[in-house]
């Protein structure tokens, strides 16, 4: 770079000299002094592009000098590197000739082994053809000694072997059968009882005897007049249309309601109880209030069941399904409440699949489910289990569902394991101590078929089996029967009482027949 430099600044100063020579023959000797400076300033850019080359002279082989030392240094890295790993290389060539060595020789000693094994194999084979040949000579002579002996052929003396090897492991197959049964049985037995603890231990419930009354406590003494009303019209008013005995007690200032259906029961309690806050009582408003809480109960027992479905974690029901299961609170079995009793058993039939490894959502659906029957049978008679099949099936419910119904009753077999569950659930519910009273249910079956005897006939409206089963109280329709016919109504109910039930003393049919008018004074 500096040489071009140089070689380009060189034909400069010649110019300028030229230059100024011409000039200097051409100028006057006014511009002598001009010449002369022009001389000394080329002079000395003619020195300093000496210096300058001379510096970048030395420079240059300076740089020359630097490159060249870094150069060799990095020749002999390269060779000493190169040295390196050819030394390294050498090695593991060694290496791997001593390896490749002494594979070769453990391979050769590895061959005579063989070799000398299998030379050995060759001697025990012969000499164990030897020992079956000596063997098959032996075991025929034996044979032909035994055939001898014995008087059997050959293949009746295998026959005769066989058949008695058959009947030894027949033998010892029954008793490890029975073992193994008698084993399962017991293991089967602990791990239900297992089961059956953890599922009690994990659900505790307050449990009451359903009652068969209702009390009523009233503020003051005087709403006890006004509650029977003049001639009794008030009292006989609400026991005519709710279908309730009530028992005045003017010590306690409390009155009773008594009636085996507590669905009809609840809703006289809470008529009282809504006249005695009004204050007006008398029998219209009676009639008015019994039929505001009676629109009511339907209304509280939807949202009953909506709480228990969701209590639950079930996914939703149809509109009927939910009516009849809050109807359940307001039915008993054996004295156990149904509503309750359906919901331990849906609680104890999770737990119990759980353990089992079945469904726990659809055992509590199927729980809850498996008595809804009960919720028809005031009404539509007949067995709790075919209508509540019925209905369940009306309704897309799952196959569980349907054969948990019938399986408890023991209508159907078993098909999974939460039916098994439901089941065992339902008879864990039933046969704790206390839990039903059979007379209790006696005394509500002997209640319902008084009502359903006379609820039978054509032209009665309502029915009401009173005073423990010793009064029925027929309320017939007006329009369909006249004054002539309800005394032949009450004598026909009264023969066929006496005719198709048992009963302690005597049974009153009382037939109501009432009119009513109503005329508007504009």
């Amino acid at each position: 770079m500096e040489r071009i430099f140089i070689n380009s600044l060189l034909p400069c100063l010649l110019t300028g000299i030229s230059v100024f020579w011409i000039t200097k023959k051409s100028l006057t000797s006014k511009h002598r002094s001009l010449i002369k400076q022009a001389k000394a300033k080329a002079d000395m850019l003619l020195y300093q592009a000496q210096v300058l080359y001379k510096t970048k002279e030395v420079e240059s082989e300076t740089l020359a000098h630097q490159l060249k030392q870094q150069y060799e240094e990095q020749i002999q890295t390269h060779n000493t590197s190169y040295q390196t790993r050819l030394n390294d290389l050498k090695s593991y060539e060694q290496q791997q000739q001593q390896h490749w060595n002494s594979k070769h020789k453990k391979l050769d000693q590895d061959k005579m082994a063989l070799d000398d094994l299998k030379t050995q194999l060759q001697e025990e084979k012969r000499l164990q053809e030897q020992t079956c040949q000596e063997y098959n000579k032996l075991k025929q002579q034996a044979l032909d000694t035994l055939m001898e002996r014995s008087g059997y052929t050959q293949e009746e003396a295998q026959n005769m072997v066989l058949r008695l090897l058959e009947e030894e492991l027949i033998l010892q197959k029954g008793a490890l059968v029975r073992r193994y049964e008698k084993q399962a049985k017991k293991e089967a037995k602990e791990r239900a009882n297992f089961i059956l603890a953890e599922a009690t231990s994990r659900f505790a419930s307050d449990f009451a005897v359903e009652n068969l009354t209702s009390v009523v406590s009233l503020p003051s003494v005087e709403f006890i007049g006004r509650i029977i009303g003049k001639d009794g019209k008030n009292i006989e008013a609400l026991k005519r249309i709710s279908g309730v005995e009530i028992i005045i007690d003017e010590e306690s200032k409390t009155i009773t309601l008594s009636c085996f259906n507590l669905y009809r029961r609840e809703i006289a309690t809470q008529t009282l109880k809504l006249l005695i806050e009004d204050g007006r009582i008398q029998p219209a408003r009676i009639e008015t209030v019994y039929k505001r809480v009676e629109a009511n109960m339907e209304e509280n027992i939807l949202k009953q069941a909506e709480e228990i479905i969701l209590d639950l974690q079930l996914d939703s029901m149809d509109q009927e399904l939910k009516t009849l299961l809050g109807r359940m609170r307001y039915r008993t079995s054996y004295g156990q409440n149904a509503l309750t009793h359906s919901i331990e058993v849906a609680i104890l039939a999770d737990t119990i699949a759980a353990q089992l490894g079945g469904d726990a959502k659809l055992a509590r659906r199927a729980g809850i489910l498996h008595d809804i029957g009960k919720a028809l049978t005031q009404e539509h008679g007949g067995d709790h289990v075919e209508l509540g099949a019925e209905v369940c099936l009306r309704h897309g419910e799952h196959p569980v569902v349907i054969n948990a119904i019938y399986a408890h009753h023991d209508r159907q077999e078993i098909k999974s394991i939460e039916c098994a569950a439901v089941c065992a659930a339902d008879a864990l519910s039933a046969a704790r101590p206390g839990a039903r009273r059979k007379e209790a249910e006696n005394f509500l079956a002997r209640m319902h078929d008084l009502e359903r005897i006379a609820s039978q006939k054509s032209g009665v409206e309502k029915v009401f089996a009173m005073d423990a089963g010793r009064e029925v109280r027929v309320i017939v329709c007006p329009d369909k029967i006249n004054d002539a016919k309800i005394t032949l109504l009450a004598r026909d109910i009264a023969k066929e009482i006496q005719a198709n039930l048992q009963y302690p003393g005597e049974v009153v049919v009382h037939v109501v027949r009432e009119t009513h008018a109503k005329a508007i004074a504009r």
